[in-house]
């Protein structure tokens, strides 16, 4: 049901998304002592996936309109910073001597990154591109599905996502090899057997329950209804910003977003503060975007650009509700 809405050969379901990254991860090559670019501008379970793996993230610049990796920066970065593996197979941190062994895109908040430039510098430059699209199922760039360009992706039906199973998530892939390896290792790597408990390998018990399964079964039935109303929602937001002076957060050029958050630019940090303190006091519940990566103690020794833009947004984006009725704005 899911390979078929978003258009991917594959799709395997899990517990939920962070396993899902990290299975994909592991699954794509990605070792122990590896580095794997991204961003610094995520949730921490983008981050926390690729340490699980065993590897080290190295934090890139996004772009301010989509709030998503940047080609550019990710180029820019890996011409500073690496050399090629003797081999040729792969590129190596000049500075740490470690194999950068993939990069992972996250599109924030259901806004798609600009995906194809990625994919084009990930191609080369070898390395593996795995999509974080855990926020955005119902979202597709260029008439294509987010998740569905690299390698593999992933989604997530936390309680919080378009659809939800109470948890849950999904790996997505063209691979049909890689596809039965992700099945595999998420259900314990039991060797098929009418009795005998053989595992070829440390699995996972990563399966996704079948009460949760059935329940994301009858949720995807209701998909196009919820992705309708986060649209019309979104709608009623950007009439409201524009005739209160305020800057929405719009779909990025050529992408067709599911608007799973709704997001406002404030003008500077202690605007964003005022907003933030004002809305929550008087029982609207807002937040900001999440705190940038290298500012968390335990990612603070990791390798980064200057990541100016990622900043700037750190410093002014406030996340609206997105329940179904949104008090006084029409």
């Amino acid at each position: 049901m899911t390979a078929q809405f978003t258009g991917a050969g594959f799709a395997i379901a899990v517990v939920n998304g962070t396993a899902a990254l990290q299975v994909a991860l592991e699954i794509a090559g990605v070792r122990p002592g590896d580095e794997v670019i991204t961003q610094a501008l995520t949730f921490a379970a983008t981050a926390s996936a690729i340490v699980h793996a065993g590897a080290e993230p190295v934090f890139v610049d996004v772009d301010r309109d989509t709030m998503g990796m940047s080609p550019e920066k990710l180029e820019s970065w890996l011409k500073q910073n690496i050399r090629s593996d003797a081999s040729g197979a792969c590129p190596i941190n000049r500075t740490t001597g470690r194999r950068i062994a993939a990069v992972v895109p996250m599109h924030t908040f259901g806004h798609p990154c600009r995906i194809d430039e990625i994919k084009a510098v990930a191609e080369k430059y070898q390395l593996v591109l795995i999509e974080d699209s855990a926020e955005s199922l119902g979202s597709f760039y260029k008439g294509k599905h987010t998740g569905t360009f690299g390698l593999a992706g992933i989604l997530s039906y936390n309680g919080n996502k378009t659809i939800t199973t109470g948890g849950g998530g999904m790996i997505l892939t063209d691979d049909e090899v890689f596809a039965r390896r992700a099945r595999h290792i998420t259900t314990t790597a039991k060797l098929p057997h009418r009795w005998e408990y053989a595992h070829d390998a440390a699995g996972y018990n990563d399966r996704l329950p079948n009460v949760n399964a059935a329940i994301g079964v009858a949720q995807m039935e209701k998909l196009p209804e919820y992705l309708k109303n986060k649209r019309e929602t979104a709608e009623k937001y950007r009439r409201f910003c524009l005739e209160h002076g305020l800057s929405f957060v719009h779909e990025p050029k050529g992408a067709a977003s599911n608007y799973w958050l709704n997001a406002l630019i404030m003008e500077n940090r202690k605007e964003r503060d005022a907003f933030l303190e004002f809305t929550n006091d008087n029982g609207v519940v807002t937040r900001p975007i999440w705190r940038l990566m290298n500012k968390l103690d335990v990612y603070s020794h990791c390798r980064r650009d200057d990541l100016t833009n990622s900043q700037w947004l750190e410093d002014r984006i406030v996340n609206l509700p997105i329940a179904k009725q949104i008090g006084g704005l029409s």
